[in-house]
């Protein structure tokens, strides 16, 4: 199994190589995110779907096929629809902490197991479903499904992965949500042509598809190196697993700073109280701002509404399915690219050229629309071809930036003694924005019209500048020794220094 490329960090001297084993592991955790891939994609198809709407929504489609009064921004302004979406998000936030204590206590492994046991009862919830209440039963199941997920799937790829390769497999995790949601917009242009108006049940039952494959395949995975020496005294055993992950026998290094990381965890009762000192002030002044500016990069406009998005300017259902397609592949596509050379650029060149692509796009779009589109009828064929266009660069633009480094830099800059509470924090600010945004965003569509474009822009702008001042670079520069960025740092040494005339500060 010790098939791979030999590797050695150029911060740390570890040694090792990308393994059979790590990669095979490493897929297997992925499913992780096809499941939240998955069901990103395949909520804003069934919502735009005719025979859903009507079953469990009847004023919205009464509204946007009878009145012919109400404006294209607002068709779909409904709450409840709103609750289907992002329901789940309310129910990931609370599952997140909950995992946070089963991933310190337990694992990585079983985390991961539990979230995929709880999406696929979730799916074959929504996928019988008879009235709306089961429909969102059936969402906040999978909401504890993804909370798991998402908490324990890129610490377990962040932990397995080699330094100078860690980027590139962390990314998988984005690009295994590009993979979920993709296969749900296929799906979803597939079973809107069923005929009988059943097709919506087949979109929500086939998330059980990649549940059983994680829930199944978790049964199997190996426990990190990482968490085998924090659950554990008996560190012979974590050693075989480096050996076995990393393809050598020689990874006394690692070892020797992953059981120092560890003693000092232990020392620690309440990680959550811990992450508040002074010295840990930039991971999480991270943990907050990264998750919330991936959210309002507004990307949800498009991955959760996209084909609502379509639709309000004048496409047709399968139209505007084939649409969401487009930008799923051309999503899927710029997240692999940014497997291949995150670790040569780096995080922050991504991140900066991926905003300023993101910016532009936006702006170009918001005008579109604002010139265009009036609140009756709809926009040309070719001016609808050009916003398509546009928002395919945006999708590229987040694919190899906010998408897959949103995941990639909390999971790495957090010391073992905080990690799991690190985690649940940029889990839960995701989950709490997601869910703001998901909530609100057909409302402010409503009121902003197409200046719900330049409102995220803004953001765009405020997220750049965030990244160019304050993000030191992480790459190639092993977990157990990221605490140097920030003391390097023109900002955060300020910090993070120890300040001698407060030594209750280290041992509070």
């Amino acid at each position: 199994m010790a098939v791979g490329i030999a590797v050695t960090s150029h911060g740390g001297h570890y040694n090792g190589r990308i393994t059979l084993f790590v990669v095979l592991s490493c897929m297997m955790a992925g499913m992780g995110g096809v499941i939240f891939g998955y069901d990103i994609g395949i909520s804003g198809g069934v919502t735009s779907m005719d025979s859903f709407l009507k079953k469990f929504f009847p004023e919205v489609y009464k509204r946007m096929i009878e009145d012919t009064e109400i404006s294209n921004y607002c068709k779909f302004d409904s709450q409840l629809l709103t609750s289907f979406t992002s329901s789940l998000y309310i129910a990931g936030l609370v599952a997140s902490f909950v995992a946070s204590w089963i991933t310190k206590k337990f694992g990585r492994k079983p985390t991961i197991l539990a979230g995929g046991a709880a999406f696929l009862i979730g799916s074959a919830l929504g996928g019988a479903a008879f009235n709306v209440y089961m429909v969102i039963l059936g969402r906040i199941l999978l909401g504890v499904g993804v909370g798991f997920a998402n908490q324990a799937v890129p610490l377990y790829l962040s932990e397995m992965a080699p330094p100078r390769y860690r980027g590139a497999i962390n990314n998988g995790f984005q690009f295994s949500i590009g993979v979920g949601a993709l296969s749900a917009n296929l799906i979803n242009f597939g079973t809107e042509k069923i005929k009988g108006g059943w097709g919506w049940r087949v979109s929500l039952a086939l998330a059980a598809v990649p549940a059983s494959i994680l829930t199944l395949g978790a049964l199997f995975l190996p426990e990190t190196p990482n968490s085998l020496i924090q659950r554990s005294k008996d560190y012979g055993k974590a050693e075989l697993m480096l050996q076995r992950v990393r393809g050598t026998n020689d990874v006394q290094a690692e070892l020797d700073d992953l059981v120092k990381a560890s003693s000092l965890a232990k020392t620690i009762n309440d990680p959550f109280k811990k992450i508040l000192q002074r010295k840990y002030r930039p991971q999480l002044v991270m943990a907050i701002a990264i998750p919330f500016f991936q959210q309002v990069t507004g990307i949800n406009v498009i991955a959760f509404y996209a084909p609502v998005l379509f639709r309000a300017i004048g496409l047709g259902v399968s139209a505007s399915l084939l649409s969401a397609v487009v930008t799923g592949v051309v999503g899927m596509a710029s997240t692999f690219i940014s497997m291949l050379i995150v670790d040569k650029l780096g995080r922050r060149v991504l991140f900066l050229v991926g905003g300023i692509q993101m910016l532009v796009s936006q702006l170009m779009v918001g005008g579109i629309l604002a010139a265009e589109l009036g609140d009756h009828g709809g926009v040309s064929k070719v001016y609808a071809f050009l916003v398509l266009l546009l928002i395919c660069v945006y999708v590229a633009g987040f694919g190899w930036s906010w998408g897959p480094l949103g995941w990639l830099v909390p999971s790495e800059i957090f010391p073992l003694e905080i990690r799991s509470a690190g985690q649940s924090i940029t889990v839960a600010v995701s989950f709490i924005f997601t869910f703001i945004v998901a909530q609100t965003f057909l409302s402010m569509l409503c009121h902003f019209k197409s200046g719900i474009f330049f409102f995220f822009g803004g953001w765009v702008v405020l997220m750049t500048a965030f990244v160019y001042y304050l993000l030191p670079e992480t790459k190639s520069i092993p977990i157990e020794q990221m605490d140097r960025v920030w003391k390097e740092h023109w900002f955060w040494k300020r910090i993070v220094v120890e300040e001698p005339s407060n030594p209750k500060m280290e041992t509070a």
